[in-house]
């Protein structure tokens, strides 16, 4: 049997671990700055807690799990006999794997509200599944970190959560743009050409602005039956250049007035913060609109800043305010509002623009060389005190020739190495050699111990 790998997924050598737990930590340094802790749940829910919350499209991009033992025992047949594979589908899988982590929380709440004391406030990062077609930057595999406050409607944390995204991407090194809108900005262009029915429709077609254009936008606007009118309204509304201007367009729509007053709301509050990178209100972007409600949010990397201007990706980061999400698990009225970091796609990011030459990629500190018996058994005892010191080491595991020890610590990459033979045995002082500098001493266990825990 050839190996292979399931498309869309990756190995990760340790060299790719720690730069990965470099960007988790990084951000979970923040997310605890900022008062959240940890939440883990499940790899797998149940089918009917995931289904019709990411529209028609994330349905289809479930990974449903089959039944135990025999799954064809209790499916519909006459769904198996017409090919209705949506019907067959969930008579033969009761579970599927996580889409994203915001789903999962919001039933974790349901479940847990007595346990809880709200506003609550979690982070998580932990893996999600998607039956996606793969791409560069497109996994079907990949990690999500959340940040989510539920339990309040306050626009403070609106504006809690974009210093956070501010924070994070300065921390990594990235610079990014900040986008901000409101569901009900969009709610309210709908309405404002007569046809709040449209909705859906609408917001699609402005959602492809940046690969279409607004010849395409015209296009598929003018599908749906609109005339020109109605395509210039949706224009001139999308291309505001403020919330004092689109306050004109919405004089007589309520919904659209709530959505610019909780804009300007969220920017009164961040008056004086100073930015690390840009924040951009748009009109035109669109995101889970299946359950976001108010403040939408998503990042994506600053190309106009020249050393990033060749990157070619999709957002790295994005989020909203959901107010009843929970409720479709039984809990009325929780309003709550997360982001989310894509983390493979930071990864990405980073490693393009070489963000991890300066970090310290092999947790082994040290290593040790013995060139014979006597040696290793030395060297044996020496690493249990280095290792009660606290330091990360570890000890080839047999006498060599020297050359060949030394080339070994040069393709692992470790960092430090201490080279011991009968003479140092003897001696007590140990070959101690930083692999980066080339610089060796004679140094007795302490002394090594020591500058290691420097």
């Amino acid at each position: 049997m050839k190996p292979k790998i399931v498309r869309g997924t990756r190995d990760f050598f340790s060299v790719t671990v720690n730069k990965r737990n470099f960007i988790f930590e990084k951000l979970r340094n923040i997310f605890v700055k900022y008062g959240f802790n940890a939440l883990e749940t499940p790899a797998m829910e149940s089918l009917e807690t995931l289904t019709g919350k990411y529209g028609e499209e994330g349905d289809q991009l479930l990974f449903k799990i089959l039944n135990n033992g025999d799954f064809l025992k209790k499916a519909n047949t006459d769904a198996l006999s017409t090919s209705d594979s949506k019907t067959l589908a969930s008579s033969i899988s009761k579970r599927a794997l996580r889409y994203d982590l915001t789903v999962p929380f919001a039933r974790f709440v349901a479940m847990h509200r007595n346990e809880l004391h709200f506003p609550y406030r979690r982070y998580q990062i932990q893996p999600v599944w998607r039956a996606d077609n793969p791409q560069k930057g497109r996994y079907r595999e990949f990690y999500q970190c959340d940040v989510d406050i539920i339990g309040s409607d306050s626009l403070l944390n609106e504006a809690e959560l974009i210093q956070i995204y501010d924070e994070a991407f300065d921390s990594l090194g990235i610079q990014v743009v900040i986008r901000l809108n409101n569901r009900k900005i969009l709610d309210g262009l709908a309405a404002y050409c007569g046809r709040p029915d449209l909705f859906m429709p609408i917001t699609v077609a402005i959602d492809k602005l940046d690969k279409i254009g607004w010849s395409g936008v015209q296009k598929e606007i003018e599908s749906m039956g609109l005339d020109l009118t109605a395509f210039e309204k949706i224009k001139a509304v999308v291309t505001a250049p403020d919330l004092q201007t689109l306050k004109k367009y919405f004089a007589a729509i309520e919904i659209g007035t709530e959505g610019i007053k909780e804009l300007q709301t969220v920017l009164d509050f961040l008056e004086g913060y100073q930015f690390s990178n840009q924040l951009k209100i748009d009109f035109s972007l669109a995101r889970g609109l299946s359950y976001y409600t108010g403040c939408i949010f998503e990042v994506a990397v600053d190309t106009s800043i020249d050393h990033q201007k060749n990157i070619k990706i999709g957002s790295i980061g994005g989020g909203g305010r959901y107010a009843d999400l929970t409720g479709i698990f039984g809990l009325k009225d929780m309003s709550g509002v997360g982001v989310s970091f894509g983390a493979a796609r930071i990864y990405d990011v980073m490693d393009e623009l070489d963000l991890f030459d300066n970090i310290d990629l092999n947790e082994c500190k040290v290593m040790l060389l013995c060139m014979d018996e006597t040696a290793l058994k030395y060297g044996f005892k020496a690493i249990r005190k280095i290792r009660q010191a606290g330091i990360a080491s570890s000890i080839y595991p047999k006498a060599w020739k020297f050359q060949k020890l030394m080339k070994f610590a040069n393709n692992v990459k470790v960092p430090f190495v201490v080279v011991i033979g009968s003479q140092e045995v003897d001696s007590g002082m140990l070959g101690f050699k930083n692999m980066q500098t080339g610089d060796q001493n004679a140094c007795s266990i302490d002394s090594i111990i020591q500058q290691l825990s420097k």
